[in-house]
């Protein structure tokens, strides 16, 4: 089964940097193949036997924490998440990248989407939020970006059970999959 990793926390603010050829290493030593990465904010793309995924998921965070000495959190997707999720985006999602800065926001279970809707807050005429299976997609106004109240989710307790990508970055990763 096709895998990819959503490392949460590296290589932002000068810290838990990791390089990704290290990333890559750590990966095959633990036993997975195909392994590859895209870009440095800790997209790992690997396959794995079928496995349920949060166990999966456990296993990778420990095998990451013990390589790199940091706390290690990711959320992982099969290949058919992926798909799900980019073919689940709201009519439009993602069509305007010079008016919206459009984002998926990839939970961790328990978290859920719809209490992550609840919990965000927003700017009526600049946010836009949209519940999907396992993320939330996530919209702003670019003109007014600075207005969003959505970039409040990094003050929340529930920032520590997601990790966001753009929508350009949550495609191309999807692509990637589908190129493997």
């Amino acid at each position: 089964m096709l895998y990819l990793a959503l490392l949460r926390g590296i290589n932002v603010g000068g810290k838990n940097m990791i390089k990704m050829a290290d990333l890559k290493a750590c990966f095959e030593a633990g036993g997975f193949a195909d392994v590859s990465t895209y870009i440095a904010s800790g997209n790992v793309l690997f396959r794995a036997p079928r496995s349920a995924s949060g166990p999966l998921a456990r296993r990778i965070e420990r095998m990451l924490t013990k390589t790199f000495g940091y706390q290690a959190t990711l959320v992982l997707r099969s290949h058919p998440q992926m798909r799900a999720v980019v073919e689940g985006a709201p009519a439009g999602f993602g069509s305007s990248p010079s008016k919206y800065l459009s984002d998926v926001f990839f939970l961790k279970e328990p978290l859920t989407a719809t209490s992550v809707v609840k919990a965000l807050p927003t700017r009526p005429g600049v946010d836009e939020l949209h519940a999907g299976k396992g993320v939330v997609y996530s919209s702003r106004l670019a003109s007014r970006a600075t207005q969003s109240r959505i970039n409040k989710v990094a003050s929340l307790p529930i920032y520590r059970s997601m990790t966001i990508r753009s929508w350009s970055t949550t495609t191309k990763l999807f692509q990637l999959m589908d190129e493997l």
